[in-house]
């Protein structure tokens, strides 16, 4: 069993926003595969599915980004998934507005979703999909960006990475995290 996750922050307030890309991969990967219903555990939304042969959860913590860790580590403790089977997907100040990049363990990158989840589980291995949203012009406040939605102009990459992402998720699940990487970090 595989649990993927996608890091956001909950309410409507914050959906179109830069920090909820793992939401949205998250949702788009529900629809596709037919598992549109959530139920409320974990501190999150939680959808049982099958995909590709395999059995999946879904999951969107719904503690805020900086505590999304409980939620996780709550899940893949009572479903006893290893690390090797959670997979986390999140917005990524570091790369540029549409870049996707799939990496297996290291540091949080500051991104304080990833840490709270290295935290709570007590390891860095896990796999994540970094959804790239580019850094601020000065004097934006980074807390201020990543809460904003995409500019006009980013809308159109924003959105066709959300689609790799949801694929480079599929192309991991049929073959594995590896092969996936050498398809989608080009």
């Amino acid at each position: 069993m595989h649990l993927i996750v996608g890091l956001g922050n909950p309410g409507t307030k914050y959906a179109k926003t830069r920090h909820n890309l793992g939401f949205r991969v998250v949702e788009l990967l529900a629809e596709r595969w037919a598992c549109d219903h959530y139920d409320s555990a974990f501190q999150g939304e939680l959808a049982k599915c099958s995909a590709l042969g395999k059995k999946v959860l879904l999951l969107k913590p719904q503690t805020y980004m900086n505590l999304s860790g409980a939620s996780v580590s709550a899940c893949a403790k009572y479903h006893k998934i290893p690390a090797s089977h959670i997979w986390v997907i999140h917005d990524d100040l570091d790369l540029p507005v549409g870049h996707l990049r799939l990496r297996e363990g290291g540091s949080s990158g500051g991104h304080n979703g990833v840490q709270s989840v290295i935290e709570s589980l007590g390891t860095r291995e896990f796999t994540r999909f970094r959804l790239g949203i580019g850094r601020p012009e000065a004097p934006t406040p980074i807390e201020d960006y990543v809460v904003q939605p995409f500019a006009a102009e980013e809308r159109e990459a924003a959105d066709a990475m959300v689609l790799r992402a949801a694929d480079a998720v599929e192309a991991a699940l049929k073959d594995s995290p590896q092969k996936a990487m050498n398809i989608y970090n080009r």
